[in-house]
């Protein structure tokens, strides 16, 4: 009998020690295509790049703070733009726009501070006004943009949809994307490569089922949606200090959980090897 409990105890502790394995494979298995190549490196290392990350709103760039980590460490220099100040995003209750404008302003200094950025270029464009300046004066902002900050490399969102549907993240996009085809290959152009942070298929599924944003805003016709990534950066080392980048948002964590849903209950260890990586398009 003692001999029956001992071993019985054992089988218990053995599944409590797969458990949360069983839960880490699980949850990758709902949330990762598994047949999109994973990449360790966004950029060749043989020289150093010069990322220019352009995004319309403070707390954007966390859908890509990983890879910007990472390649921060690697040697590249980054450079980040946000295009508004924020000031329409009041899920924190704040309805006064002004005083709403200043805190994200400071959160999104904190945010580039946290993921190493070499320089922040905050604008003032109106925040879910975008539409209003138009494609071809978005344009010019861009190119203006990127002809005095000469990077090597850009990261905006897609083209198609701005991530979740949102008109500022398409049109930021938009902008970027034709401003790249069009003037690639331009004598005093220095952009050679353009990526569009996306997402897999099981992730667009999983975030129409939890995300409000995404129910809200995702379009219904799957043709329509979000374009298929060629590949993925693995950044679980960095989850920590991506959820600080989060953190640094304080006045859009209900907008966040949406992003990462359950991150303050589950363990970080967990989390992260479930969270372990960011999809990416190129633009060819």
């Amino acid at each position: 009998m003692k001999k029956l409990l001992i071993v019985s105890f054992g089988i218990i502790g053995f599944i409590l020690l797969l458990s949360p394995w069983i839960l880490i494979l699980f949850g990758r298995n709902q949330l990762h295509d598994h047949d999109i190549p994973k990449q360790e490196q966004l950029v060749e290392n043989d020289q150093k790049q010069r990322i220019l990350v352009i995004f319309p709103h403070p707390d954007d760039e966390v859908t890509v703070a990983g890879t910007l980590m990472k390649l921060k460490e690697e040697g590249h220099e980054i450079q980040m733009v946000c295009l508004t100040r924020g000031e329409k995003g009041k899920s924190s209750g704040i309805e006064d726009e002004a005083q709403l404008a200043y805190l994200r302003t400071k959160e999104m200094q904190k945010a580039a501070e946290l993921i190493g950025a070499d320089a922040l270029h905050l604008k003032n464009y109106p925040d879910n006004g975008l539409e209003k300046i138009g494609l071809d004066s978005l344009k010019e902002i861009v190119g203006k943009l990127i002809d005095d900050i000469k990077p090597d490399v850009l990261i905006s969102y897609d083209s198609r949809v701005g991530l979740y549907g949102h008109p500022d993240h398409r049109l930021t996009g938009l902008a970027v994307e034709e401003v790249f085809l069009e003037k690639r290959g331009n004598l005093g152009f220095e952009p050679k490569e353009m990526y569009q942070v996306t997402l897999c298929k099981k992730q667009v599924k999983l975030a129409l089922k939890l995300s409000t944003g995404f129910q809200r805003n995702y379009p219904e016709d799957p043709a329509m949606g979000l374009p298929k990534p060629d590949f993925s950066i693995g950044t679980r080392e960095y989850f920590p200090r991506t959820l600080e980048v989060m953190k640094a948002h304080q006045t859009q964590q209900a907008v966040l959980k949406d992003l990462m849903p359950l991150h303050d209950r589950v363990p970080g260890w967990i989390y992260s090897r479930v969270f372990d990586r960011e999809y990416f398009r190129e633009v060819k």
